[in-house]
């Protein structure tokens, strides 16, 4: 084996900024409302961020949380915090109290950054948290955050160890209980330069922040638009009218969005067809042949992905071939609604039977999607029972197993069926069924429930709850949704539910798939 002479460095997307600063160090990084920053002023943010972290006793490997949209202060947690040696747990901006809590309590985290309009959240988690947590107000000139910037030395901790801890991402998966998803610096550099080049970012790409920064750390897109010294787009709130807004007046190139989004778009009266095309990447629910055909007249380019948190987001990709072009609408329409093929970092994807064994590539025979590579996880966070269930033993050892039931094509792409986890994917939110009946259950009127999905032609899929009370009682539709709501994030709430005996097994496991039938009859 030989020993490199110079080097190697271990790979961190933290490099990405380094090199930009440099590269593209006078041209915009960040636009963000009426605050612009280059490449420049960010990297002396963002180490300035790393200096008052450690001035406030952020040591390496401890845990800081960050909740704020999709603006300045996400964008600079994601280089900033890593920088210091820390962890980053960026929190969904649209979780309860209760929810948020856990996942703070969870990870351990020291400290609570928040944005001007979260920080009566962030006081409130800190407080009700088992251990001390650190609550920096962010947003404007006079907030803590900036005086802390102002204030603080650069800093920049060596990442000695590529395979060491970047950041913590929580999922619902299928109990309810979200689970911490461990990305590596390797991984997150790894999938950045995979995002960057199948999306064809380049220093001319104006990125609008349409997918929350929370989500998966964006799909690594903070660290993928840098490093190819592209402008980052702040949004606040994803509203069709911003967004077309933005393309007419910011130029944009580039955004990430569910179907829900994009549907949202080709009905705004905004609408128009726009003179550059647009590269747009969407995951979730495929994308119907008619809205594709819509955005297509907007000169609006779909590319469909197919990922879980567990992959750093989007893992297989609907990789365009040239000789496609000649085919009709019909049949293009079908090719891009199938999830793809593996990104270019990953292996190629499997999809096997209960036995392990690769299904035939017949576009008929189902199996479980199972993942391996660089850009899978390292595993959940203080959860190992969870980390061997989710894995498989396969060629070169274990794989990930997805819980999505797919089918793989004679061109070896593939196409998703169903899902053995009951995840409800609802305007590109993931929501655990489970965890809506444990609200519903606990009701002093509820028996028991089951919610399982229903197709909605905005949201992609909504939950929808079948609900048995106890004898004797009463409960109206509008009191139980109005129940979940106070208890969980509102838009895990189911959008309809029915009352009545729910369909069983002889064994008294409830038969969801009746339950699914009987919304589309």
């Amino acid at each position: 084996m030989l020993t490199p002479a110079f080097g190697p460095e271990a790979l961190t997307p933290l490099a990405f900024l380094e090199r930009s600063a440099v590269v593209y160090g006078h041209r915009t990084a960040m636009i963000d409302g009426d605050r612009r920053f280059d490449y420049r002023e960010l990297r002396d943010r963002c180490l300035r961020l790393s200096g008052a972290l450690a001035a406030r006793g952020i040591e390496a490997g401890d845990r800081v949380s960050v909740l704020a949209p999709n603006s300045h202060l996400a964008l600079e947690a994601h280089f900033g915090v890593p920088a210091s040696g820390a962890v980053l747990n960026a929190l969904n901006i649209r979780l309860a109290v209760d929810e948020l809590v856990h996942i703070v309590d969870h990870a351990g985290s020291k400290m609570l950054i928040a944005d001007a309009d979260y920080r009566d959240v962030a006081r409130t988690v800190a407080d009700r948290c088992d251990h001390p947590v650190q609550v920096v107000d962010g947003g404007g000139p006079d907030s803590t955050y900036e005086q802390m910037l102002a204030s603080a030395d650069l800093l920049l901790r060596p990442v000695v160890d590529e395979w060491s801890l970047l950041s913590l991402n929580y999922t619902s998966g299928t109990t309810g209980r979200p689970k911490g998803v461990m990305y590596a610096h390797r991984g997150a550099y790894l999938q950045s330069l995979a995002m960057a080049a199948q999306a064809g970012l380049d220093a001319a790409t104006v990125f609008l922040w349409t997918l929350p920064m929370f989500h998966c750390n964006g799909w690594c897109y903070p660290w993928a638009v840098t490093a190819v010294g592209g402008t980052h787009v702040g949004l606040r709130e994803v509203k069709p009218d911003t967004i077309w807004a933005a393309i007419t007046d910011r130029g944009v190139t580039h955004f990430n969005a569910a179907p829900t989004v994009l549907t949202m778009l080709a009905d705004h009266p905004l609408a128009h067809r726009i003179s550059t095309p647009v590269r747009v990447a969407t995951g979730g629910a495929p994308p119907s042949p008619t809205l594709l055909a819509r955005l297509d007249r907007l000169n609006i380019a779909v590319t469909h992905l197919y990922g879980l948190t567990e992959t750093y987001g989007p893992a297989v990709i609907c990789d365009w071939q040239p000789e496609w072009d000649g085919l009709g609408p019909d049949e293009q329409a079908a090719l891009k609604a199938r999830q793809g093929v593996a990104n270019l970092i990953g292996l190629p994807l499997r999809v096997v039977d209960h036995e392990g064994n690769d299904v035939p590539a017949d576009g008929q025979s189902r199996g479980e999607v199972v993942l391996r590579g660089n850009n899978v996880m390292l595993g959940y966070y203080k959860d190992p029972e969870a980390t061997a269930a989710a894995s498989i033993a396969g060629p070169g050892g274990s794989w990930f197993r997805t819980g999505d039931v797919g089918v793989v094509h004679p061109n070896n792409y593939l196409e998703l069926r169903d899902r053995t986890k009951d995840v409800i994917v609802s305007g590109g939110e993931n929501i655990a069924s489970i965890e809506i009946e444990q609200i519903i259950d606990s009701h002093p009127s509820v028996l028991e429930s089951a919610v399982v999905a229903a197709p909605d032609p905005l949201w992609g899929e909504v939950p929808v709850a079948f609900v048995c009370l106890r004898t004797g009682m009463t409960l109206s539709e509008s009191d139980l949704i109005d129940y979940v709501k106070a208890r969980i994030a509102r838009f895990k709430a189911p959008k309809r539910v029915v009352f009545g005996e729910l369909p069983k097994t002889s064994t008294g496991k409830v038969q969801k798939y009746r339950l699914r039938e009987n919304l589309q009859a």
